[in-house]
């Protein structure tokens, strides 16, 4: 070849390049979208994973449906299911939903910091803001910020970080504890060598997915076993940004973000509050809790109570629950956990912040005040429209699959609610679902997981900002 002609470059690695170029415009530019656009590739890989013949105990091929709910439910963290979990899926199968949890857990946009840093080697400006606002949504806002409720741009690298360690150690250590007290249990040690670690990861990302055939069932007199449980969970649903702030503050307590103090009084007294209520509710239910002694049936309250939050493991049947106890399950399940957690709902601190707007409102107050700090209104205003999103998903998602399966409505209702706050709890009508109603159920988990906040950013990304003012006027309400 002579010196001056120069080599084609061969057209799979120019549109390699050219794709790669792509991805890292997307990823540095729209986080947000990149964010839905990874989520999305991730259903439809784990799909086809779930539709091969390996991935099937009976070595065929899953039904379409059945496959893609699968993967949705696994990559948003959910534990809802059409098929039976423990006898669809080969020991393949099982190490994919392990392996998808995980990668569910780790958050639609900390996902896609993780992969917008592989691609463009560092994090811009832009995913870096997008990073903190998946631990604060208002960073994706006007007006000023206390740096003290949530990460500092600086520290979007050490959060990660905290995500991937904290993942990994946590689940280690959930693990550790489970062994013995599934040995205690009966199960066999080289069995609990996989269902140790599998309980473990499916607490912690708050799935509720269960190995064996009578799932959390066979620890049911296991108070060991159902603590540990409850612990992994909790640890799942207070958020990353609360382990982050743990981790430096842990016994200094003044010096806790309004966001940590906030998530756990909340998600406290929602536990307490949920188990005393089933406990009051369901002991003289011979179906649930009736049977049981004392200490069995306040055990079972508080373990019902701690799953409603998004962990999704069932000892009781949900479909015998009292129609009183499923609503307040309802409740539960919608406010779900805290912000930037392997949980779902519309979050506990969205909960708090519109509680103690009214609380403000009722006393006279011209702004919303605790711990000495004041709640600026644009952070309310997030909160109403996530309170309304939600709402509104799970009132069409409803009205639509009860068009569909003509079911029963509190048994539409209630699997709708845990579909879309990524909860896992069953009064069994998914299983019997016909196709149609498992795409629409599965657009609802969808939804739900990523985020009314995320898609709002998403769509709005090209907003522009209003340089002018209209006149005031005041419509009547309440």
């Amino acid at each position: 070849m002579s010196e001056g002609v120069r080599a084609t470059p061969h057209p799979l690695r120019t549109l390699g390049h050219r794709l790669f170029e792509l991805f890292r415009t997307v990823a540095q530019n729209s986080p947000s979208r990149f964010a839905i656009f990874v989520f999305v590739g991730l259903i439809l890989i784990f799909t086809g994973l779930f539709s091969l013949p390996i991935a099937s105990a009976t070595g065929e091929v899953t039904a379409f449906a059945d496959a893609l709910f699968t993967a949705v439910s696994t990559i948003c963290v959910t534990g809802l299911s059409t098929v039976n979990m423990a006898t669809q899926w080969s020991p393949f199968g099982h190490v994919v939903i392990f392996i998808g949890v995980q990668i569910g857990a780790m958050g639609v946009l900390t996902l896609a910091s993780i992969l917008g840093l592989v691609i463009s080697r560092r994090l811009g400006l832009r995913a870096k803001l997008l990073a903190a606002g998946d631990t604060n949504p208002l960073r994706s806002h006007g007006g000023p910020v206390n740096e003290s409720q949530t990460v500092r741009l600086g520290e979007i690298g050490s959060l990660l970080r905290v995500v991937a360690l904290s993942t990994l150690v946590i689940e280690l250590v959930v693990a550790i504890l489970l062994y013995p007290g599934m040995l205690a249990s009966g199960i066999e040690w080289n069995v609990a060598l996989w269902e140790a670690p599998f309980y473990a990861a499916m607490a912690f990302t708050n799935t509720g997915f269960t190995p064996n055939v009578e799932g959390v069932g066979a620890f049911a007199d296991n108070y060991w076993v159902l603590t540990v449980l409850m612990g992994g969970v909790f640890l799942g649903s207070i958020g990353f940004p609360v382990i982050f702030a743990l981790r430096r503050e842990l016994w200094h307590i003044r010096r806790w973000p309004l966001h940590t103090k906030l998530t756990l009084i909340t998600t406290t007294t929602l536990f307490f509050l949920g188990g005393f209520v089933f406990l009051g509710l369901e002991f003289n239910n011979p179906a649930t809790l009736g049977s049981l002694d004392a200490a069995d049936t306040t055990m079972q309250s508080f373990f019902l109570s701690a799953m409603t939050r998004s962990g999704g493991f069932a000892v009781l049947d949900m479909s015998e629950l009292n129609g009183s106890s499923q609503i307040v399950a309802m409740m539960l399940m919608f406010v779900g956990g805290g912000s930037a957690s392997t949980a779902g709902g519309i979050k506990v601190t969205t909960l708090a912040v519109i509680a103690l707007a009214v609380w403000s409102e009722a006393k006279g107050r011209s702004s919303t005040q605790v711990f000495r700090r004041r709640i600026p209104s644009d952070v309310l205003r997030v909160a109403l429209s996530v309170l309304a999103w939600g709402s509104t998903i799970v009132a069409l998602s409803t009205v639509i699959i009860l068009q569909i399966t003509k079911a029963d409505v509190a048994s539409v209702l209630f699997d709708v609610i845990s579909g879309f706050a990524t909860v896992g709890l069953s009064t069994g009508l998914t299983e019997q679902l016909p196709d149609s109603a498992k795409y629409v159920l599965a657009v609802t988990i969808v939804m739900g997981r990523v985020g009314t906040v995320t898609l709002a950013a998403a769509v709005a990304a090209t907003s522009r900002s209003q340089l002018y003012s209209l006149p005031v006027e005041r419509p009547i309400v309440g």
